[in-house]
């Protein structure tokens, strides 16, 4: 068990907050609701980032860059910002969790995603601004990424702990709900704007509403999740350390291979995340006559099938185990790296069913991708070692896909989506693999 260092997870401020709850237990339901909603608004506000990184950010801030497909990889490179910064928030407001509470922790973390969110919507074009354009997006992104560092809030592995032994592929695909809502709510926003303004002015100012409606979710979300981290479950838990953020070094000296190993386990899916979501939106508004104001309806249906195979794969999990499930997904998207470029290759029709072909197996593997390896962290390191698990699978496998698929089909062709696709999957299998072997070890 770890031992508090700099100061109470749970701050006096909490306990008393704790006090108005009286002895009411909280629901799973609740929780579950409140894992939803928190998910859902960090990941509205990181695809309203990467649809605009698409749609808008070539245009309105590298407008210097002839080259339609140069101006893209411009706006990718400052897209992958926030994965470099997340891993650095999450220690930054873990030593803010340890010495002032998981609600403050929480609130500024939130309130950082919503500002930086919202601040993006104010952004002036290149044309405006000259370089400050970039150097301010590039700021506002970051802040995007280091807040979400310290959204961690750990109502997900709440959650995982009050889940029933033979239903804990149900309890851990409810967290993963979040992404395709927020991708659906994000794109069909997007889309009105896309569909009823000219493009002068969409790039004018249709594009900052989703910005701004971001922030109000924020604030829905933040009221919601410190709902539960004011509760007395709650805080027995953080009382008990089992849900304790420790610092980064003891984590890192005590399960830095689980870490390791962790943020491997679910690389096939996290591979798989943009490049279904963001990936083909650029290569149609790059490559294709098609409107994108019709193919953001195509992703949003897309979005639809991905919510129901994350449920499916909650109920194949608790039949074949949350390992077995994460192998079968790795499968899947083995199979699918090698027909998606052909799917992409096809034209219209093509692209269509690659996004929707692609969502619907991304949902089975993403449905199972949070904290795959939880189990090798001992009790008082769970909490801050799921978290870091996820900082680096998110860097690894999701944070540079854009750039790097969108920048190899480019010049060498579609079959290097699949070969991206494909090392995803391979990475899952040996982590899978290797973390089996050290279990049996054990």
């Amino acid at each position: 068990m770890a031992e508090t260092s700099g100061g109470p997870s749970s701050s006096a401020l909490e306990r008393d907050a704790r006090q108005i709850h009286g002895d009411a237990p909280v629901s799973p339901g609740s929780i579950a609701l409140g894992v939803i909603i928190g998910r859902m608004s960090e990941f509205f506000d990181f695809f309203v980032f990467g649809l605009a990184s698409v749609l808008v950010f070539p245009k309105l801030v590298f407008s210097f860059e002839p080259d339609p497909l140069t101006a893209t990889l411009y706006s990718f490179g400052i897209f992958s910002l926030a994965f470099v910064a997340r891993p650095i928030g999450s220690v930054i407001f873990m030593a803010i969790d340890r010495a002032y509470g998981r609600g403050t922790k929480l609130t500024i973390a939130l309130f950082l995603l919503g500002i930086s969110t919202v601040c993006m919507g104010f952004l002036p074009s290149y044309q405006d601004a000259g370089v400050w354009s970039i150097y301010l997006l590039a700021i506002f992104r970051i802040g995007q990424g280091l807040a979400l560092g310290g959204a961690w809030d750990g109502l997900a592995s709440l959650l995982a702990l009050n889940a029933p032994e033979k239903h804990r592929g149900w309890y851990a695909m409810i967290p993963q709900l979040g992404a395709p809502i927020g991708f659906a709510l994000a794109s069909i926003l997007f889309g009105f704007f896309v569909a009823n303004t000219s493009e002068a002015d969409f790039l004018s100012w249709g594009w900052r509403y989703p910005f701004f409606v971001a922030f109000a979710i924020n604030v829905v979300a933040l009221f919601a999740r410190l709902r539960l981290v004011m509760t007395k479950d709650f805080g027995d838990l953080l009382e008990r350390h089992e849900l304790e953020a420790v610092p980064f070094t003891d984590l890192i000296r005590t399960h830095g291979r689980d870490i390791l190993i962790g943020a491997f386990a679910p690389l096939a899916s996290f591979a798989m995340f943009h490049v279904v979501t963001i990936f083909p939106l650029a290569w149609t508004n790059l490559n294709s006559d098609q409107s994108i104001g019709s193919f953001m309806l195509v992703q949003v249906a897309g979005a639809g099938l991905g919510i129901l195979t994350v449920i499916a794969s909650g109920l194949l999990a608790d039949r074949i185990g949350r390992r077995s499930q994460l192998v079968v997904g790795a499968i899947i998207i083995a199979i699918f790296s090698f027909i998606g470029p052909i799917l992409l290759g096809s034209g219209q029709t093509g692209i269509s069913s690659f996004v929707i072909a692609g969502f619907g197996v991304l949902g089975l593997s993403f449905g199972q991708a949070a904290g795959s390896v939880s189990s090798r962290f001992t009790q008082g390191y769970r909490y801050s070692g799921a978290a870091f698990t996820s900082d680096l699978a998110w860097f690894l496998g999701a944070g540079f896909a854009p750039l790097i698929t969108l920048g190899l089909s480019s010049k060498f062709g579609l079959p290097f989506v699949g070969y991206y696709l494909l090392s995803g999957a391979i990475c899952t299998m040996l982590a899978l693999f290797l973390n089996k072997r050290l279990l049996a070890r054990e």
